[in-house]
């Protein structure tokens, strides 16, 4: 079996703090696999645009979809160069210096041009998405509708040239700092799912599926 090829480019190399970039493939789809919003950032007319939207993760493509007459979408569609971008929020790095307070963080910049999805492959790509926010709700969602598959647009971009880029870990004072009475350290944060909150207009008995409740990132 060949070796997977390094996403390593000079578009993507880390030049900021280069011992945190990463460039193999596993590190960057498990940041990939732990989200489900990146934003899209591109040029259409001459004016940067960057776009929140969901995505899914399947092999070595990300799909993204949304409405078959979304400005964005159209614009990539044809082919327009696109930055991807995923970051996780894991901590406020409190130091002793506002010059060296920090975040923890796990992020992805992945570059590339989007490709439609062929007909054959729209509602899996589709279910690819919907499973990547939450698994399992595929399976108890009414089956979708042709009109709905052609309202949609799905959209693939290849993972050939990306970065990782991770920070963990306490501050990184100064030595002569460390003395200082100011506290320091970490404030971790995570991305915590309340009670669902039922439809007002579900009926009364209508159970809350197990993925439901035990949701979490």
């Amino acid at each position: 079996m060949s070796p997977v090829p390094s996403l390593k480019t000079p578009r993507t190399t880390v030049r900021r703090m280069p011992k945190r970039g990463s460039y193999d493939f596993d590190t960057v789809a498990a940041i990939l696999d732990a989200g489900f919003l990146c934003h899209l950032g591109f040029v259409a007319d001459g004016q940067p645009y960057v776009v929140p939207t969901a995505y899914g993760r399947e092999e070595r493509l990300i799909y993204v979809h949304g409405s078959a007459v979304s400005r964005t979408l159209g614009a990539l569609a044809e082919g327009v160069p696109v930055c991807i971008t995923v970051t996780h929020l894991d901590g406020l790095v409190l130091a002793r210096s506002g010059f060296h307070s920090s975040m923890n963080y796990r992020s992805v910049m992945l570059l590339g041009r989007a490709e439609v999805v062929p007909a054959d492959r729209k509602v899996h790509a589709m279910e690819v998405i919907s499973e990547q926010i939450l698994r399992g709700r595929w399976a108890d969602l009414r089956p979708i509708k042709r009109k709905e598959v052609n309202a949609t647009a799905v959209l693939q971009i290849p993972i050939e040239e990306a970065s990782a880029k991770v920070r963990t870990g306490p501050p990184g004072d100064d030595e002569p700092d460390y003395a200082l009475p100011i506290w320091a350290g970490v404030i971790p944060l995570t991305l915590k799912a309340g009670k669902p909150i039922p439809d007002p207009r579900l009926a009364a008995d209508t159970p809350i599926p197990a993925n439901v409740k035990r949701w979490r990132r």
